[in-house]
C-alpha cells in the first residue's frame, strides 16, 4: 500500500484540530481552535468556505448533510452542510464537550464532556436524550457500535467503558489508560473506533499499541504494534472496508495495518514531527486526511484498496491458466517494470495455500514488512497475494467470476527519495490571506489598506500614518481588487481576470497636480496580476505569463521583462525593485527561490543577478521589503530576519529571530517595517496566529536586532555582535552617498566612532586575556588614529612586543594612505573639498570663474574665492585637525582649548580610512588656504629631505596634501640615526632659507597689489611668525610647517584672532608688511615662542632604544 504524502497546508490556528470527509468524499472538512469549520474542495483549495461556530471548536462530526460541532459555549450545535446554516442546539453541558460522534445511520449523536457525562441525542428530536453517568474524570472520546446497541467511551480516569445505550448501564469497564485530571494533560486522546462490517472489533489505542476487543465477549483478541511507534498512539480509524486500521501517534508516526494478517502495510512520518490529532478515511478508501496540533492539514494519497475488488484469485490454478492472460509471444518476466510490492500474481506455491504462512504474506495493496525476505527471481512465490485476493471482503463463494483473473491495473514504481515541495503561492508582503472577509491588503511604513467583503459592503479603506501625506480614502471595490500597495505618491490596486473581464491595474495617483488622478490598464487576455509594488515615480506588476511590467506613476508603459520563474512577491523602494521568484522545485519541505535587485536611475542596472534566496530549513518566505533607509530585507516563516550586506558581495545576513521573543509556539510576529537608524523591527504580535485581525486595531511592537553570533552571553561575544551589527546597519550611508542622496554626516561619524570604540574595548579585553595575536587582528580593523591609541595602551601594559607589531601596522596604514593620496592627486585637482555639503559645492561651483580665468589663477597663484570663505575654511580645517582623534590627545601636538563651535558644513569623518577628498585622519583638504599662501610667496615649498630652495618662481596651484598628526609623528619615529646626525647642517641651511623666503614673499604682494584682495588674518600672522616656526622645527616639510602654524594660530584667544583678521582687512599687502605690532602683542608672541620651543624640545626623538616608549608615553 505505497502512498504519497502530500505537503501539508495551513488550516487553523495552533491547537487541537479535527478532520473528516463528507459522505460523497467530495469535501474535506476541518475544525480548529480559531472557532471556524472550513470546507475544502481539495488540498490545494486556497479559498475554502468556512462556518464560524464559536470561539473554539473542540470536535465535529458529519453525516447525511448534518454538521455537529462541540464549541466553547458548552453546547453541541447542528448546522446544515454544505450551506452552513444553523439548525439548532442538540444539547448542553456544564463545561465544554470534548468529542462528538454519529452512529452508522446518522440518526443519533453521542457527545462526551469535561463534566464526566456522556449523552446520546436523537438528531431529529433533541428532547430524546439519554445520559450515561459513571466516569470519574473528563471524557476523552466516544464511539457507536455499528448496530447501535453499545457505546464505548474513554475517560481521563483511565478506563474504557462499554455502555448499553437502551438500558443506560455499563456492560464492561477496562482499566487501560493512564489517569489524568484534564483532557489537555492526558497522555493520549484515546480516540477509539469500532470496525465496520461483520467482524465487529473494538480498537482501543493503549500506549504504543492498539488493542482489539471482540464485541459481545469483550475479550482481548490481539494487539497491533510497530517498531517505529515509540510514543503513545493518539487516534485510530478504520478503513470503509473494515480490513485496514490506521493509527497516528503523538510523535507524528502514522501506520496502517492489515488486521487479518496483522502486517504493517504503510508507514508515514509527519513532515515536521508534530502530534497528529485526527485521522479520516476517504469513503473510497484511497486517501487518509490528517491534522496536527499546529492547525495544519495533510493528505496521504494513493491507497489502492479498491484493487481487491478486481483481483480475485481462485484457490488453486494451474500454470497454464496464468499463461493465458498474456500473449504467446510475450516472453518478458511477468513483473518486468514493477516493484516487488506491486507484482501481479505469480505462480502458485507448490505446497498449496498454507493458512499458517502469515509470516510470508505480502498484501497486494501494501508493501511487505520485510522487503529483503522476498527474492526477486523466477521461482519466488507470493502466496500472500493469492490469500488476500480471496479474503479481502470474506467473499469465498465459487461463482463465475472466479474462473477468470482480471489483470491488475498498472501501478507506478515506488519512489523512496526526497519528495518535492509544493511551490509557495504568490503573495503580497504586508497583507493577510485573501479568503478573510475583513483583511489587511497592505500595511507598510506609509499607511494601511483594508479590504471588506461581506454581506453589507465590498469596499477598501486607505489610511495614512501621516495625515499630511493625504487624507483617508474610502473606495468602493466594485472590480473585486485583491492586491494593493501604497506609497507617498499613489495607491495601486489590481483584480484577477474573469471569463468576461480582463485583469485590471487601477492606480490612484493622489500626488498628481493634474485633475485626473486615476488610470486603469487592462492586461492581455489570460494574463492575471500575481504581485505588484510601487516605487518613486514607477509601478511594477508581475503576471501569470512570467512577465514583469513596468509603468510610470502617471500610467506610461515602460519596460517589459521576462521572469525566469513564477513570481512569489515584489517590493519597491525609491529607485530599487526587489523580485523573488521560483527558480526550481524544492524538496523535503524546502522552497527553491531566487532574487533579483534592479535599480532604476539615470543608469538602470541589475545589482543582484538571480541569486538563490536563503531560507531556514523547511520554511517559506513570509515578508519581503526594504528598510526605511533602502536596504533589502526579508523574513521567513521561522521568524528569521535577513538583510542584504552590500559590503560583502551582496550576501544575506541574519539580523534577528522573532521566534526567540515568542512566549508560545503558536505566537508569531507579523512584520510591518524595518529601520536601520535607529535599529528597530516594527511588527505586530499575533497570539495563536500568523497574522492579525483588522479589529480591534493591532498595536505595533518594536523588537531589537541581534545577530546570531556564538557565545553572546559573554562580554567578548556581546561586543563582537554589537560591532558587526553596527558595521552592517551603517552600510547604507555608502550606498546612499554613491546614489546621489544626502546623508546625515553627523550620524555616520557617530556610528564610525562607536565602531572604533568597540574595537578598542575588545583590544583591551584581549590584552587582559593575554591574547596578543587577537589584538593584532583587531588592530587590522582599526583606523590609523585608533591604532596609535592601541600602541599607547599596549606600551602602558608593558607589552612591548605587541606595541612593536602595532607600530608596524600603523606605519603600513600610513604608507597605504599616502599611496592612495598620491593616486588620487590628479583627480583631486578638479574637485572641491569633500567636507562640504552638496549645496555648498554647488554654490561655490557657480561662483567660480570660467576656464580662462582659472588658467590665469594658476599662473598668478591667486584663487577666486572671497575672503570670508577663506577664513571659514581656515577655521574649519583647524577644527578638523583638533577633532581628528576622538579618543585621546594627538601624538605630535599639544592639547588645545576648544573654541567656539563652527558650522557643520565642513565637518569631516574622524574615522574614515580613505575617501575621495579627505586626508588620512579624516580632515577636509585645505587646498584653498595652501594655494593662497603658496601663491602669495611665489616660491616653491621646501624639501623635507634636502632643505634646499628651488629656482622656479611659478608654483603649482595645489600644495601637497598635508599628512595627519599621527602620521607625521610615526614618520618622525621611523627616521634613522643618520637623519638625526644631519640636523645641524639642516638648521644652518634653514637659517638662510627664511630670509630668501621672506624676500620672495615681500616681492609678490607688491607686484600684484592691484589685482589682490585683502588677505586673511591667518596669512598675515603666518608671514610674521614663520621664521620662529622654522627655527623651532628645522626638519619639517613645508606642509608640516603650515599645519604647525595652523595649530598655533588656533591657540590664540578669540580677541587676538579677531584683531589679526581686522588688521588683514584694513590694509593691503604692502601695508601689512610695514605695520608695526604693539608692545603687548610682542610680549605675547615672545611667550608663545618660548612655549613652542619647549614643545619642540619635548617632540625631539630620543635614542633608538627608547623610541617606542617615548612615542607611547608622549604627553601633550
Amino acid at each position: 500500500m505505497p502512498c504519497e504524502r502530500l505537503p501539508m497546508r495551513y488550516g487553523h490556528s495552533e491547537g487541537h484540530t479535527e478532520v473528516c470527509f463528507d459522505d460523497t468524499g467530495r469535501f474535506i472538512v476541518t475544525c480548529g481552535n480559531d472557532g471556524d469549520v472550513r470546507i475544502w474542495e481539495n488540498l490545494d483549495d486556497d479559498d475554502p468556505k468556512f462556518i464560524t461556530v464559536g470561539e473554539k471548536v473542540y470536535s465535529m462530526a458529519l453525516k447525511s448533510g448534518k454538521l455537529v460541532t462541540a464549541s466553547s459555549s458548552n453546547t453541541v450545535q447542528v448546522h446544515t452542510f454544505p450551506d452552513g446554516d444553523p439548525d439548532g442546539i442538540l444539547t448542553r453541558f456544564t463545561t465544554n464537550a470534548t468529542h462528538v460522534a454519529f452512529n452508522r445511520s446518522g440518526s443519533k449523536v453521542a457527545a462526551g464532556s469535561s463534566d464526566f457525562m456522556v449523552k446520546v441525542v436523537e438528531v431529529s428530536d433533541s428532547s430524546k436524550q439519554k445520559t450515561l453517568r459513571g466516569h470519574e474524570a473528563p471524557v476523552l472520546s466516544v464511539g457507536f457500535d455499528p448496530e447501535d446497541e453499545f457505546l464505548a467511551s474513554a475517560s481521563c480516569d483511565g478506563s474504557v467503558v462499554v455502555w448499553n445505550i437502551e438500558e443506560q448501564t455499563q456492560v464492561t469497564s477496562l482499566p487501560l489508560l493512564q489517569k489524568a485530571n484534564d483532557v489537555c494533560n492526558a497522555k493520549s486522546l484515546c480516540r477509539l473506533a469500532w470496525q465496520p462490517g461483520a467482524t465487529r472489533l473494538l480498537a482501543v489505542p493503549v500506549e504504543s499499541k492498539v488493542h482489539l476487543y471482540a464485541r459481545g465477549s469483550w475479550e482481548h483478541v490481539s494487539s497491533l504494534s510497530d517498531d517505529l511507534i515509540t510514543n503513545n498512539i493518539n487516534v485510530v480509524s478504520w478503513s470503509p472496508c473494515g480490513q485496514f486500521l490506521a493509527a497516528a501517534s503523538v510523535g507524528g508516526v502514522m501506520t496502517v495495518w492489515d488486521v487479518d494478517s496483522k502486517l504493517c502495510v504503510e508507514r508515514q512520518k509527519h513532515e515536521k514531527g508534530f502530534t497528529v490529532c485526527s485521522l479520516a478515511w476517504h469513503p473510497s478508501g484511497s486517501q487518509i486526511a490528517y491534522t496536527d496540533v499546529e492547525g495544519c492539514l495533510g493528505l496521504l494519497d494513493g491507497f489502492s484498496s479498491s484493487s481487491s475488488n478486481t483481483v480475485k484469485a481462485a484457490p488453486m490454478k494451474t500454470g497454464k491458466d496464468y499463461d493465458d492472460l498474456f500473449d504467446d509471444d510475450d516472453d518478458r518476466p511477468m513483473d518486468d517494470g514493477l516493484s516487488d510490492t506491486h507484482s501481479p500474481v505469480k505462480k502458485p506455491a507448490a505446497q498449496g495455500d498454507d493458512e499458517d504462512d502469515d509470516d510470508f504474506q505480502m498484501p497486494a495493496t501494501g508493501r511487505a514488512r520485510n522487503r529483503g525476505a522476498i527474492l526477486d527471481d523466477e521461482n519466488s512465490v507470493d502466496t500472500g497475494s493469492i490469500k488476500l485476493g480471496q479474503q479481502k471482503f470474506g467473499d469465498d463463494d465459487d461463482d463465475d467470476t472466479g474462473s477468470a483473473i482480471v489483470p491488475p491495473m498498472p501501478v507506478r514504481p515506488v519512489y523512496d527519495g526526497p519528495m518535492p515541495t509544493a511551490p509557495q503561492k504568490a503573495f503580497q508582503p504586508g497583507s493577510t490571506p485573501a479568503h478573510l472577509t475583513h483583511r489587511f491588503m497592505m500595511w507598510n511604513s506609509v499607511g494601511i489598506v483594508r479590504g471588506y467583503n461581506d454581506e453589507q459592503d465590498n469596499a477598501i479603506d486607505v489610511e495614512f500614518h501621516d495625515s499630511a501625506v493625504h487624507h483617508a480614502m474610502h473606495l468602493t471595490n466594485s472590480l473585486g481588487h485583491t492586491v494593493a500597495d501604497i506609497s507617498r505618491e499613489a495607491v495601486l490596486l489590481a483584480c484577477p481576470g474573469t471569463d468576461e473581464l480582463a485583469s485590471k491595474i487601477h492606480c490612484l495617483h493622489f500626488s498628481s497636480w493634474d485633475t485626473n488622478k486615476e488610470w486603469i490598464v487592462d492586461l492581455p487576455t489570460g494574463e492575471d496580476v500575481k504581485a505588484l509594488c510601487l516605487g518613486q515615480g514607477w509601478a511594477a506588476v508581475a503576471t501569470t505569463s512570467l512577465m514583469l511590467r513596468l509603468f510610470s506613476i502617471g500610467g506610461v508603459q515602460r519596460e517589459v521583462v521576462s521572469l525566469p520563474g513564477p513570481v512569489v512577491c515584489l517590493a519597491g523602494h525609491g529607485e530599487q525593485l526587489l523580485v523573488v521568484y521560483h527558480r526550481a522545485t524544492g524538496f523535503d519541505g524546502d522552497q527553491s527561490l531566487a532574487v533579483q535587485l534592479l535599480q532604476f536611475g539615470r543608469k538602470k542596472r541589475q545589482i543582484v543577478r538571480s541569486e538563490p534566496l536563503p531560507l531556514s530549513p523547511k520554511s517559506y518566505l513570509s515578508w519581503l521589503g526594504f528598510t526605511a533607509e533602502g536596504t533589502p530585507c526579508y523574513v521567513d516563516s521561522e521568524g528569521v530576519v535577513r538583510m542584504l550586506n552590500r559590503s560583502l558581495g551582496h550576501t544575506w545576513t541574519p539580523v534577528c529571530n522573532t521566534r526567540e521573543t515568542c512566549k508560545s509556539k503558536s505566537d508569531h510576529y507579523w512584520v510591518v517595517g524595518v529601520h536601520e537608524n535607529p535599529q528597530q523591527l516594527r511588527c505586530i504580535p499575533c497570539k495563536g496566529a500568523r497574522y492579525p485581525a483588522t479589529l480591534p486595531r493591532p498595536a505595533v511592537a518594536i523588537l531589537p536586532f541581534k545577530m546570531p553570533l556564538c557565545q553572546t552571553s559573554t562580554e567578548k561575544g556581546q561586543m563582537e555582535e554589537q560591532y558587526w551589527r553596527s558595521v552592517l546597519f551603517h552600510n547604507h550611508y555608502d550606498f546612499l552617498s554613491s546614489s546621489g542622496y544626502e546623508i546625515d554626516e553627523d550620524a555616520q561619524t557617530q556610528s564610525q566612532k562607536e565602531q572604533q570604540e568597540l574595537l578598542m574595548k575588545m583590544f583591551a579585553l584581549s590584552c587582559k586575556l593575554e591574547r596578543e595575536f587577537r589584538c593584532v587582528e583587531l588592530a587590522e580593523l582599526m583606523t590609523q588614529n585608533v591604532v596609535t591609541l592601541a600602541i599607547r595602551y599596549a606600551s602602558r601594559s608593558r607589552r612591548m612586543a605587541l606595541a612593536q607589531r602595532l607600530s608596524e601596522i600603523a606605519l603600513e596604514k600610513a604608507n597605504q594612505i599616502q599611496q592612495e593620496e598620491q593616486d588620487e592627486e590628479p583627480e583631486f585637482c578638479h574637485q572641491t573639498p569633500s567636507g562640504y555639503g552638496r549645496a555648498e559645492v554647488t554654490r561655490r561651483h557657480h561662483s567660480s570663474r570660467h576656464a580662462d580665468g582659472e588658467e590665469e589663477e594658476e599662473q598668478e597663484g591667486e584663487p577666486g574665492e572671497a575672503e570670508e570663505e577663506q577664513e571659514t575654511e581656515t577655521e574649519e580645517a583647524a577644527e578638523s585637525l583638533k577633532r581628528s582623534n576622538p579618543f585621546a590627545k594627538g601624538a605630535g601636538s599639544p592639547e588645545r582649548p576648544r573654541l567656539t563651535p563652527i558650522a557643520k558644513v565642513g565637518r569631516a569623518n574622524p574615522f574614515k580610512v580613505s575617501s575621495a577628498g579627505k586626508t588620512a585622519s579624516g580632515q577636509p583638504r585645505v587646498t584653498n588656504i595652501l594655494d593662497n599662501m603658496a601663491a602669495s610667496r611665489k616660491s616653491s615649498p621646501l624639501s623635507g629631505s634636502a632643505g634646499k630652495q628651488t629656482k622656479t618662481s611659478v608654483l603649482k596651484p595645489l600644495a601637497p596634501r598635508p599628512k595627519a598628526k599621527t602620521q607625521s609623528t610615526l614618520l618622525q619615529m621611523s627616521a634613522s640615526k643618520a637623519g638625526n646626525q644631519k640636523k645641524q647642517e639642516k638648521s644652518e641651511l634653514m637659517s638662510e632659507t627664511p630670509k630668501q623666503v621672506e624676500a620672495s614673499q615681500t616681492e609678490s604682494p607688491a607686484e600684484n597689489a592691484e589685482n589682490k584682495r585683502p588677505r586673511t588674518g591667518f596669512q598675515l600672522w603666518f608671514e610674521e611668525n614663520r621664521k620662529n616656526i622654522v627655527a623651532d622645527n628645522p626638519d619639517m616639510e613645508e606642509t608640516d610647517i603650515i599645519k604647525e602654524a595652523m595649530g598655533r594660530f588656533r591657540t590664540l584667544s578669540a580677541e587676538e584672532r579677531l584683531s589679526w583678521t581686522e588688521r588683514a582687512k584694513g590694509q593691503t599687502g604692502d601695508d601689512a608688511k610695514k605695520r608695526k605690532r604693539t608692545d603687548g602683542e610682542e610680549e605675547k608672541e615672545k611667550d608663545q615662542v618660548a612655549a613652542d620651543e619647549n614643545i619642540a624640545k619635548k617632540k625631539k626623538p630620543l635614542d633608538p632604544s627608547s623610541k617606542l616608549s617615548a612615542f607611547a608615553f608622549s604627553q601633550n
